[in-house]
């Protein structure tokens, strides 16, 4: 199995980011949200609050969405988060997506893409509220091994060094830089989490 980042990795940009753009658009009250995700932001800096806790004051902008589901449908039909090329050329069936970005977000797009597997953090479409950890750094490996177990992957690709904790677990591991992709470099000895 090889196991893949989202955001930058398989997709050009963010998706999350894309969408929240895509969705001002859609309901210009979602401007409201911001600056309380700015101070949230700053509460993060400083480590006042944690990543998921940031994360959920931005994903209150949801809440000024009427149609969640459908709003994220008609993003990914609106081309505004386009897949790379390099990664449409090696799909395989038992291909695993795991993310950050919400699980709501991504669901359709891997539907369209043919991948069945997908590791991304809860969110409610409605509240903008976690159910879990951010899927993020070290929670990806937790999260792959709740499902996986001890199944090693054959390569993981991403385009973050955030996500070295997969990449240690993998047999390969590559660094995806826009269409290129190149074996990862690491940065510490590798070892298994």
């Amino acid at each position: 199995m090889n196991v893949y980042d989202f955001d930058n990795t398989i997709s050009h940009g963010d998706s999350t980011v894309a969408f929240i753009k895509y969705c001002v658009g859609l309901q210009p009250k979602v401007l409201l949200t911001m600056p309380g995700t700015g101070v949230a932001a700053l509460g993060m800096a400083m480590g006042i609050i944690s990543k998921t806790q940031f994360k959920e004051y931005m994903f209150r902008f949801l809440r000024h969405i009427p149609n969640v589901e459908q709003a994220v449908e008609d993003f990914w039909d609106s081309g505004r988060c386009s897949i790379h090329r390099w990664y449409l050329d090696a799909h395989q069936e038992d291909d695993l997506v795991i993310s950050a970005s919400p699980e709501f977000l991504l669901q359709p797009i891997c539907r369209r893409l043919g991948i069945s597997n997908l590791i991304a953090s809860k969110v409610d479409p409605r509240t903008g509220r976690f159910s879990g950890p951010n899927c993020h750094g070290i929670n990806k490996v937790s999260r792959y091994r709740e499902v996986y177990g001890d199944t090693v992957p054959q390569a993981f690709y991403s385009d973050s060094y955030k996500d070295e904790p997969m990449a240690r677990i993998a047999v390969q591991a590559y660094m995806v830089r826009g269409e290129d992709v190149s074996p990862w470099i690491f940065r510490q000895r590798r070892s298994n989490p």
